[in-house]
Parts: structure tokens; C-alpha cells; sequence
């Protein structure tokens, strides 16, 4: 079973535009049936603060683009959408759907970038969300998350066997988006699909470096910094055998 990122340089608030660029980066990179791929947080918008201009609508277009690619290649597509909540401001948010174009999860992102005016213009979500995807448990989160490793301890105690970060990164902390990535892969002994964009917008320069890492730290497939799509194999019994052999998990406390 495999994994991919689809790591593009989003087109600002334009969806169409950004829909047509993931449908040419999937297109030829032919990712296998039943695999995971994972698009960036707001992939169709790039991370804007419009929430009023970019969130979906009724019927919401993003998550219908992403049902129809899910069905059309047979994957597991995962990305970030905008949502609207109940008090006017956005919900930052992860779905997945299935190969059938089915809803398997919602995620609303649970750390709001205070710094960057997100947490003013979106509601924090109040819950850690799992999913099963080829007999692995997934559990997604969105950039800021990465700070907080208490998150992605809450999930390892679920069962958690991979976790899928999808995020607008800036080059300015790149070096804390790579660092951060193998520290949730080596502390919870979990497999870890990190997806970044790259390009700019109107404000910051974003560096890519998409990466998959494995539950002792090791870089499987890291994206550079340009449009593409990477991918690696996700080896189960591996993170079985390394958890046997290392049950440091067993060691946690309440």
C-alpha cells in the first residue's frame, strides 16, 4: 500500500484553477488504486482569511471535486477545505473520501494560527478524528497542529498507526516543519505524511518539502520544493515489529 503528496503551488482563491492543477499533477503520476493521497490545507483557495469569498457553498464544490477524483482514480483523497460554522467565521478543515466518492471523515483543525488573524476568522474544532484506510488507522491534522504533540498522543492511545499533517508551511520555519514531522513520527511510532504547498501568495513564500517519514525518523520520500507528486510504501508490519521490539508506547502515562 502506498502513500502520496500532491504538493502544488495553490493559485490564490481561485478554485477552478487549483482544481485543474491537481487533476494534471494525478494525472500523471497514475497513483495506484486503494493508496492515500493527501492535498494540502486549503488547497483550492490557498490560506486566505476571505472566509466569506472562498468558503464552500451549497452543493460544496471542493469536497464534490474531491468525491468525483476520488472515484476516478480509485484512491483515498484527502484535503483541506473551508467550511462556515454557526458563529460566522470559517472552520479550517480535513475530508476524506473513499474510492467509492464517499464521506469517511471530517476534521476541523483544532490549533487556529493565532499569529496569522486564523484563529479571528475560524472556529477551532473541538474533536480528534480517526479514520481506516486499508486496515490502518489515519488521524489528520492541519499545520499549527504540529506544535502541540498532546494531540497526536491523544490519538496514539486510540490505536493510531499513521498521521496525515496537510499545511500552508512558510519558508521562513521550514526547518521547524521538517523537524517537527520526525519528532510525531519517533515519539508516537508512527508512520507520518506530511503535505506542504510551495509557490507563493500575496504574502509569503512557501517551501514544499512534502515528506514521509517512518516511525524511527528516516525520510522516505520528500517533494523539493516545486509542483509534483511523491509517494512511499507504507510498510505495516515494519511499524508492528519496530512497536514490539521498542514498546516505548507502553511505557506512557495518563
Amino acid at each position: 500500500m502506498k502513500a502520496y503528496c500532491c504538493q502544488l503551488d495553490i493559485v490564490w482563491e481561485a478554485k477552478q484553477a487549483n482544481y485543474a492543477k491537481v487533476a494534471r499533477l494525478l494525472a500523471a503520476a497514475r497513483p495506484e488504486p486503494g493508496s492515500l493521497v493527501a492535498l494540502p490545507e486549503m488547497f483550492a483557495t490557498g490560506f486566505s482569511m476571505n472566509v466569506a469569498g472562498i468558503r464552500e457553498g451549497t452543493p460544496p464544490e471542493t469536497e464534490a471535486f474531491l468525491a468525483r477524483t476520488a472515484r476516478a482514480h480509485g484512491i483515498y483523497l484527502l484535503g483541506g477545505v473551508v467550511s462556515g460554522s454557526p458563529d460566522g467565521r470559517g472552520r479550517n478543515e480535513a475530508v476524506v473520501y473513499s474510492p467509492a466518492g464517499e464521506l469517511l471523515a471530517r476534521y476541523a483543525k483544532m490549533q487556529p494560527f493565532t499569529l496569522g488573524g486564523e484563529a479571528a476568522a475560524y472556529a477551532a474544532g473541538d474533536r480528534l478524528v480517526t479514520f481506516l484506510w486499508q486496515g490502518c488507522m489515519v488521524s489528520p491534522f492541519i499545520c499549527y497542529d504540529l506544535r502541540f504533540p498532546e494531540l497526536f498522543r491523544a490519538v496514539i492511545r486510540r490505536g493510531v498507526q499513521l498521521f496525515v499533517v496537510i499545511a500552508d508551511w512558510p519558508v521562513v520555519r521550514i526547518e521547524h516543519w521538517i523537524t517537527l514531522l520526525r519528532a510525531r513520527a519517533i515519539e508516537n511510532q508512527a508512520l507520518v505524511v506530511g503535505v506542504n504547498r510551495c509557490g507563493r501568495d500575496p504574502s509569503l513564500v512557501y517551501p514544499g518539502r512534502s515528506l514521509i517519514v517512518d516511525p524511527l525518523g528516516h525520510i522516505l520520500a520528500d517533494a523539493g520544493d516545486t509542483e509534483c507528486v511523491v509517494g512511499a510504501e507504507i510498510d505495516l508490519e515494519a511499524l508492528a515489529a519496530w512497536r514490539a521490539n521498542f514498546p516505548a508506547l507502553k511505557d506512557m502515562r495518563p
